[in-house]
């Protein structure tokens, strides 16, 4: 029978006449899909951990994402306020002690804040607490600490337990433990069987949670959020919704716009 041209003889031949050509494409291929990692890791990398369309990466929700121009309405609560009560600027933050951008405000963005705008008179910071389910169970453990220091010692020393869970929290979830925490407490001059109790007491677990809620109820459901703006009457605040750890750009145009 003669050969088909479909016979593998032809096939070899075909292959063999056409070997550059197949090792060039292959080739192409490869160095296609080696540049296209390398520039999706560069844009990971530039966007603090963010998900890049198109790319098979986990999304980290708590990550700095770009600045929003979105308004939302959120209460002050009772929680502890840092700076004049009567500033005319309000700056909500729903945070976790626990969540690497987090920390991030707190190092980078905080301490210009508290500098420019909270000791001249001008803003005033209420920290509320959004633990993240992934940070659990340490992330509502921290929380309540915090509150059990503002027990005794009122809203200052709520924000000196809280700088100082920021500053030695690595925040990646694992926390700090008992004695760490009570070490803090200690060292701030707080009643250790005081402490204790409250650590204890169900009822701290509960304002986590309500700050949770009005977080969600605002959309502030990524860690950190911010709403800005000016106290109403009725004690909500209604202004600027900034999700992540910004620069502090963004909060100084959202701040002065409003003085």
């Amino acid at each position: 029978m003669a050969d088909s041209k479909y016979s593998f003889g032809s096939f070899i031949e075909f292959v063999s006449s056409q070997f550059l050509l197949l090792v060039a494409g292959t080739a192409l291929i490869a160095l296609g899909f080696f540049v296209g990692s390398l520039w999706t890791e560069n844009k990971i990398m530039k966007t603090g951990g963010g998900t890049i369309a198109g790319a098979n990466t986990v999304q980290q929700p708590q990550a700095a994402a770009p600045a929003q121009p979105t308004t939302a309405t959120v209460s002050i609560d009772d929680d502890a306020i840092l700076g004049d009560k009567n500033a005319p600027i309000t700056l909500v933050e729903f945070s976790d002690y626990e969540c690497p951008f987090c920390k991030r405000h707190f190092t980078d963005t905080h301490g210009q804040l508290v500098t420019n705008y909270v000791e001249t008179g001008k803003l005033k910071i209420v920290f509320r607490d959004l633990p993240l389910p992934f940070h659990e169970p340490m992330a509502t453990k921290e929380a309540v600490a915090a509150n059990c220091a503002r027990e005794q010692g009122g809203d200052e020393m709520y924000y000196a337990f809280h700088d100082e869970m920021f500053t030695q929290t690595t925040s990646n979830g694992n926390g700090l433990d008992d004695t760490k925490i009570a070490a803090i407490a200690t060292d701030l001059g707080l009643d250790s069987g005081k402490f204790t109790t409250c650590l204890a007491d169900p009822k701290q677990a509960e304002e986590v949670k309500k700050d949770l809620a009005d977080a969600n109820a605002a959309g502030a459901n990524g860690t950190p959020s911010f709403v800005v703006g000016k106290t109403n009457k009725d004690g909500s605040v209604e202004g600027d919704l900034i999700i992540g750890a910004q620069p502090y750009s963004v909060f100084q145009a959202s701040i002065d716009a409003l003085l």
